[in-house]
This record gives structure tokens, sequence and C-alpha cells, in this order.
């Protein structure tokens, strides 16, 4: 049996159909909106076909019939047509992400509630492995007489500021110095090959009041390093998931939240993506958790070079040709962001 131009002209309307709808589509409904140039009786008939070859199921309180994931495959593929940005739509990306650049970290959730607020999804936006990842700037600023913040900067863009508990004296002369120092030592050297080396012995032979103070600050400042290894996974939007008829179930949109609430093994899945955009839907998905979603990543660049991940998570009935647009245009302002503000030139 072979799918031909007819089969797939009704089976396009039934996706959309369902998708706009969340209602089971039956012949009648085909026939009523949209001009197919055939009786009911023949789309009941070319429906019939499309079930026995796996495009649609038939659930059983109704006389109509739903996608499956075979089907929803074919559409992203083949069917789907190119989805047109508003203007408007464009204008909020534009000033959200390129007009006002804070600092790397800040700059990711904004991508990911960005997203939650233009699809209506759970949104999700992922900072880069940090593997290769390098120091740029060492920075200690005085708080009080106590306290100071140590800052680091990479050159992703990334940021960590920790506030550190000094338990001898200091002076603003003396973090400056320090901190100097460290850059000096640290600048170029990814995360991982700092970890290693031993700066406190580069203080050893200065003034006693110097040595003891870096003696204080390096084991924190390592330990922050240790920290930034880490890759961040920032989620907006789960309780969209509720404006779903697939998830007026509460029992089943306790199942979805529960899953996201696992946020270490979702971010393992998004690292473990291939890079690019990349849908996947339904039975697609390796792991058992997201079966019964659709997962939608892109991969946005800094410098061209190190690659973080943004995407939506939800049912499999969604928009994909509005979703997937979306998702491409924050992707590409996101990368043109990051290329033009040179990751973290406001930081400094």
């Amino acid at each position: 049996m072979s799918l031909n131009e007819r089969k797939l002209r009704i089976l396009q309307a039934i996706i959309s159909d369902f998708i706009y709808s969340a209602e089971p589509v039956g012949s009648r409904t085909l026939s009523k909106k949209y001009d197919m140039g055939i009786s009911p009786a023949t789309i009941r008939n070319e429906m019939s076909d499309l079930e026995e070859m796996g495009f649609l199921t038939h659930p059983h309180t109704s006389a109509g019939r739903v996608p499956s994931d075979k089907a929803y495959r074919l559409y992203v593929d083949n069917l789907m047509k190119k989805y047109e940005i508003s203007e408007d739509e464009k204008k909020l990306i534009d000033e959200k992400l390129t007009s006002n650049v804070i600092e790397f970290e800040k700059t990711i959730q904004h991508a990911a509630s960005l997203l939650s607020e233009l699809t209506n999804l759970t949104a999700f936006a992922m900072t880069p492995k940090p593997e290769k990842d390098t120091i740029k700037h060492i920075k200690l600023m005085p708080v009080d007489e106590i306290t100071v913040i140590l800052m680091i900067v990479s050159e992703s863009g990334k940021v960590s500021n920790t506030a550190l508990k000094l338990a001898v004296p200091y002076t603003e002369e003396g973090l400056d110095i320090i901190g100097k120092a460290m850059t000096y030592s640290y600048k170029g050297k990814s995360i991982t090959d700092a970890l290693k080396l031993d700066i406190i012995k580069s203080f050893e032979h200065d003034i006693e009041a110097m040595s003891k103070l870096a003696q204080t600050i390096v084991p924190n400042f390592l330990k922050t390093l240790q920290n930034m290894l880490d890759v961040n996974l920032y989620m907006d939007g789960l309780t969209n998931i509720f404006s779903f008829p697939e998830y007026n179930d509460i029992d089943k949109a306790k199942v979805f939240l529960k899953m996201l609430d696992k946020k270490d093994h979702f971010r393992d899945i998004l690292i473990n993506r291939e890079n690019g955009v990349i849908i996947t839907i339904g039975d697609e998905n390796s792991d058992e958790i997201i079966k019964d979603c659709s997962l939608i990543t892109a991969t946005y660049h800094v410098d061209g070079t190190i690659a973080g991940k943004i995407g939506v998570i939800g049912p499999k009935r969604m928009k994909y040709d509005e979703v997937t647009s979306i998702i491409e245009y924050v992707t590409e302002n996101l990368s043109n962001t990051f290329k033009l503000s040179g990751g973290s030139e406001n930081n400094e």
C-alpha cells in the first residue's frame, strides 16, 4: 500500500486539525473543514488505510483518529511548512537577548524564560560543557572588614561571584596584588588544568601578611573553580503543561513534573543529544521517562566554539512548525549576542 498524494493531503489535514483542536478527527470534520474534493466515504476508506499503515491510531472512546508518532515524524520531515515569526516576536527576542547582555548565566536564564513565553511550553537552556573553557580574569573586591567577593570570569563569559569570610586583616592594595597575581598565573588555562596548580607557593616568599591572606583565599578559589565545572540547566514554564488537555489528568501531569524534577537526569539526556536542531517524538526518545513527550533541542555557540543547548519539552501534539522556527531564531540571536559581546566584555 503506497502513501499517495491523496493520503498525504488527508494525513496532513488530520495532523494540523488535531494539533490545534486536541480532538480526534473524523471524516465528517475533514469533509466540512477542508476542500478535499472527495466524499466522506472515500475519506473514511483512506483513513482506514492510513491507520493500517501505522500513521493513525483509533481511540476507543471516539470515532475519530489521532496521529501516531510515525505520522508526526513524517509531518516534521516532509509536510511541515515554515512558520514565519511575526515582527512583534522578533522585536521581543531582539530586545530581551541582544539589547541588554548582562552576564552569561543570566542571559541563558532569559533565553529559557523567553522560549517558554513564546511557545507556551516548558523550556530550558543549558550552559556549555566547560572542559575547554579557560580563565580570563580574577578579581577580589572588598565588602566589609572581613568579607570580600571573589569574581572569576571565563573566556566563555561565565562569571562566578563568591563571598569569602577572611580570617586575617586585608587591605584593598593587598587584594589587588593577589587578584593580579592569580590572573597572571591562571589566565588562559582551562579550569581543569587550573585545579592542578599550587599558586600558594608563589606567595611563600612574600611578606607574612600577604602569605596568610593567600592561604585563606586560594582554597576557596579552587572550590569555586570546581563548581564552575558544572553544567547549569535553567528551566521555565513548568506549569504550562496544565494548559494542554492531554494533562487534564492530574496523575499524568504529576508524572511529567516529577520527570522534570529529576534535573540531573534530564540534564544528562540533553548533554548526550547531538548538536543542531534535533526533534525526537515519543518512542524516538531513548529514555523511558520522556517517551510520552516530544523534545526539541538546538545548540548555540559562544565565539563559534563552545556550544550549549536550548529547547522545549511537551506533549507530542505541539505546533512543531511554530516552535521550531522560534527556537531557531532565539538560537541564532543568542549566538550572535555572545559573538558581539565577546561573552564577558560587560563584566569587567
